[in-house]
């Protein structure tokens, strides 16, 4: 395989990530179906497939726990919201004012995930692009904040 060739297939198997917006699940499935059929012809390509594979992995684990974490928390949130009963004997109102604040520190806290959920996929789209120049040009790149899934 020519150098040439090499650096545009390690560039399509980082960009084939963004399959993902087509199909579901595919960020793993176009980077594998590339990978595996390349490995074994280019130890350059061999190294970008594991590199992409190992931090969409990374992204599904770090996107999984921040839904984790904010869905129960909205639904838990918006739930006792509605359910909230408000009376006019003074032990009501305070009761009620604790909860409702409460209620707001869960709904904050989901918010802040689902924000961090949405820097992630910006940061991750940047990156994938950032990878397949980095690929085509010829240079190795480790994603960061990667778990090393695929050595």
């Amino acid at each position: 395989m020519t150098p040439t060739n090499e650096r545009t297939i390690a560039s399509v198997t980082h960009l084939s990530s963004f399959a993902q917006y087509v199909f579901p699940f595919g960020n793993f499935i176009a980077p594998i179906i590339i990978w595996s059929a390349k490995k074994n012809d280019s130890e350059f390509v061999d190294y970008n497939g594991k590199q992409i594979l190992n931090f969409q992995l990374s992204v599904f684990m770090y996107s999984l726990i921040l839904v984790l974490i904010s869905l129960p928390l909205l639904i838990y949130g918006f739930v006792d919201l509605i359910g909230t009963n408000c009376t006019f004997s003074n032990f009501e109102i305070e009761f009620n004012s604790f909860r409702n604040q409460e209620i707001t520190t869960f709904i904050g806290i989901a918010i802040v995930a689902f924000v961090l959920f949405m820097f992630l996929k910006v940061f991750e789209f940047i990156l994938i692009i950032y990878a397949a120049v980095k690929a085509s040009n010829g240079e190795r790149y480790k994603y960061p904040l990667t778990i090393p899934f695929f050595k």
